[in-house]
């Protein structure tokens, strides 16, 4: 066997030793009661905790954070706005059992998937991609339902008659061209300006999928909140100063914190019309606070009377994580909005063609 054979043989040896043993942690943990009510209960705060401070006396929110969750943004049929313990312990250990399936290897004499007209993330994606949380938000003490807290219903209020105009016109004004004409057509993530969902916000929230990672750097001055999700980096300016303009309106507004005691409140105005919730109107409340060593509490308010019928917000635990966030190069391997427009151009020239062809030319 030569050097070259038997270094691929001792890498395989070793990637199947270590499928073993992942597979042999996730059933373990997948034995019933180890995704336990008692260990659930205890992410509850520690009394004796001292909130960490920077040198200038303020809370110290830096670090690496992730805020996905298995609690949905959005309250579903009629549970309640809490869960109970056996509620927690039945929904996490349904996570560890899908990953314990997820883990196990492909059968390489599988037939071919069938013929689709259109492709899904599951698709696209295979699951090891995938970091949609591995529990469900404790605030409080309390095992959330919702990530929105209020209205009380746990869910977003109606639009107001204005905001259905408004999405009717522009379903209007959208509808005399092809999904595909031209660039701006396109959804923002995918021509890589800003990431689907609201990562990066106001208001942050998770993508529900992956990479809802942040990177907080502090300053007496500033805050800046990098989300890992195209890199968005978001500048909080700390103080008083002078609001932008109303018709500059950058893709994730106007941001000014002060503190309030040990929270840090941060109004945001002027954002870019075009992200999700968003119009002329639309002001932002967040609230960061340390909830605990590993855990930083988010809370956020949206008011804009011309969209919603009332002001609606929640609550959504930042949960640290050990890992290093690597650049998010959107733009830099995008070769879908490219692919996609050309795709496009060759169709229009088949349907050219063959019109032509009929018409006898």
């Amino acid at each position: 066997m030569s050097k070259r054979m038997a270094m691929v043989d001792q890498g395989r040896k070793g990637m199947l030793c270590c499928s073993v043993l992942i597979v042999a942690f996730l059933c373990v943990t997948a034995a019933p009661g180890v995704v336990s009510t008692a260990a659930a209960q205890n992410r509850t705060p520690d009394p004796d905790w001292e909130i960490p401070r920077t040198p200038d006396g303020r809370p110290d929110l830096q670090g690496t954070w992730t805020n996905q969750s298995m609690t949905p943004f959005q309250r579903r049929g009629d549970q309640g706005p809490v869960y109970t313990w056996e509620q927690v312990a039945e929904i996490e250990q349904g996570y560890v059992e899908r990953e314990v399936a997820a883990a196990q290897a492909s059968d390489p004499d599988r037939s071919a998937p069938e013929a689709k007209t259109t492709i899904s993330v599951a698709d696209s994606y295979n699951d090891v991609y995938f970091q949609r949380g591995t529990g469900v938000a404790i605030v409080n003490g309390e095992p959330r339902a919702s990530l929105i807290t209020f209205p009380s219903n746990g869910r977003m209020p109606p639009l107001t008659p204005e905001a259905r105009a408004r999405r009717a016109e522009r379903r209007e004004s959208r509808s005399q061209f092809g999904p595909y004409d031209h660039p701006e057509l396109r959804p923002l993530a995918e021509r890589c300006l800003t990431s689907y969902g609201s990562p990066a916000g106001p208001p942050m929230t998770p993508t529900g999928l992956y990479n809802s990672n942040y990177i907080i750097v502090q300053t007496p001055d500033h805050v800046m909140i990098m989300t890992e999700m195209v890199h968005d980096a978001r500048i909080i300016r700390i103080g008083s100063g002078p609001r932008l303009p109303a018709h500059i309106r950058p893709w994730m507004g106007d941001s000014w914190g002060h503190w309030e005691g040990d929270v840090l409140v941060v109004e945001t105005t002027n954002i870019h019309p075009l992200q999700p919730y968003s119009s002329a109107e639309m002001r932002v409340t967040e609230r960061f606070s340390r909830m605990r060593e590993d855990a930083i509490l988010y809370e956020f308010t949206v008011y804009d009377p011309s969209t919603y019928t009332e002001p609606w917000g929640g609550q959504i635990p930042m949960t640290t994580m050990p890992d290093q966030i690597y650049e998010y190069a959107c733009q830099e391997g995008n070769y879908a909005l490219s692919a996609v427009l050309s795709g496009a151009r060759y169709q229009e020239r088949m349907e050219a063609e063959e019109t032509s062809d009929s018409n006898g030319n």
